[in-house]
């Protein structure tokens, strides 16, 4: 009996020992662990996503450097492993100085999966500099999502996604008044992480939504706990931003404090003459609803049915002879279900010359049974 009792024991520590994934996965384990065959050309020392995942945490541990072969625009700024660096294969003589000075420190090379050889080229390369402890992920950065990990986009990505407009949240997971109000992404929402569960209304009622989280860079684990949260929530374009506010105030400067933040909302005009884009619609509800009006166009019964909150129904056959109910003071953003009504409520508006500052959603508005509701672009 006591050497059954034994026995399960060990057998027990062996399994928790592999199956649980960090930084403490040891070489060997790497050695046995690649789930493909070799091909011709591959480098020989192998690891598979599971010993991946035990180095791609923040923060990001130290004596491992994840490289990304890839290019960097058309592939690593879109979508990353996070804590990966990014040295293009084409590009790895002039980038060499990336890689860390210590020759022994765990190098995991990869690329875009089992069909993809640049990050065996550079494997090969780094070798021929002297380094000893290399490993190249075959399956890649296919096989990472496929796993259900999370993906990271870069700063410059981020950017450029804001840039144009693009329909997307992003969620700032520091502390509000200590880190978020001293200066923050222009834009972001404050959600800490610690506080998610008390605010997670402030996300977008569209689980499809592009969700972005950042917080202190790669020693900061906010953003990826939290992004986390909300994968568990049903969201299910939800990445990371690893780098965060000190890779942004770095390229782009401080962004607002909190007391900029609170100021009036921009609006974003949109392709449409006289249209508001998505984006700035979604900021300027979430952050400062009561700077504008809203009115729904739309017929009444659909709008007893279910409307967004705040808004006033005009229905566009009544318009013209209800002008005068127009609300004043701030700018009216009509909306309807297809930007059709709401064009047309735009048109009127300008037609009759009248001094109001007028909007309309281009957009399709979708509600759902409870009420809910979300915009996707026509």
């Amino acid at each position: 009996m006591r050497l059954t009792r034994s026995a399960t024991i060990a057998a027990l520590l062996a399994a928790l020992c592999c199956s649980a994934p960090g930084p403490l996965a040891t070489s060997a384990f790497a050695a046995d662990a690649p789930a493909t065959a070799a091909r011709e050309g591959w480098y020989g020392h192998r690891v598979d996503g599971a010993f991946v995942a035990g180095y791609a945490v923040l923060p990001k541990p130290e004596g491992v450097t994840i490289v990304d072969s890839r290019p960097a625009a058309r592939k690593y700024d879109r979508g990353h492993i996070p804590t990966a660096i990014n040295i293009p294969d084409g590009q790895f003589d002039k980038l060499v100085d990336l890689l860390p000075a210590d020759k022994n420190q765990l190098l995991i090379f990869y690329c875009e999966g089992v069909d993809c050889m640049l990050s065996h080229q550079s494997a090969f390369k780094a070798e021929r500099l002297g380094y000893t402890n290399i490993k190249v992920y075959a399956e890649g950065y296919p096989d990472w999502i496929a796993r259900g990990n999370l993906g990271a986009v870069s700063v410059p990505y981020l950017k450029k996604r804001m840039d144009d407009g693009a329909p997307i949240t992003v969620v700032d997971s520091r502390p509000k008044e200590r880190k978020y109000d001293k200066g923050h992404i222009p834009g972001a929402i404050s959600i800490p992480d610690a506080q998610f569960d008390k605010l997670r209304d402030r996300l977008p009622t569209d689980k499809a939504r592009e969700l972005y989280f950042y917080c202190e860079g790669l020693a900061c684990s906010l953003s990826s706990d939290s992004a986390v949260k909300a994968v568990r929530l049903g969201y299910t374009n939800v990445k990371v931003v690893p780098e965060g506010y000190p890779m942004w105030a770095k390229l782009y400067g401080p962004g607002p404090t909190g007391e900029m933040a609170a100021a009036k909302p921009t609006i974003q005009a949109g392709k449409e003459a006289g249209s508001i884009t998505i984006a700035s619609f979604e900021r300027i509800l979430r952050d400062a609803p009561d700077t504008i009006h809203l009115v729904d166009v739309r017929a009444e019964k659909q709008f007893r049915a279910a409307t967004i909150k705040g808004a006033i129904n005009i229905p566009i056959d009544a318009l013209e002879d209800s002008l005068d109910e127009l609300p004043k003071g701030r700018p009216i953003v009509f909306f309807c279900t297809s930007g059709a009504r709401s064009g047309d409520a735009y048109d009127l508006i300008k037609e009759k010359k009248l001094p109001v500052e007028a909007y309309f959603l281009d957009a399709n508005v979708k509600f759902d049974k409870d009420g809910n509701y979300r915009l996707e672009e026509n």
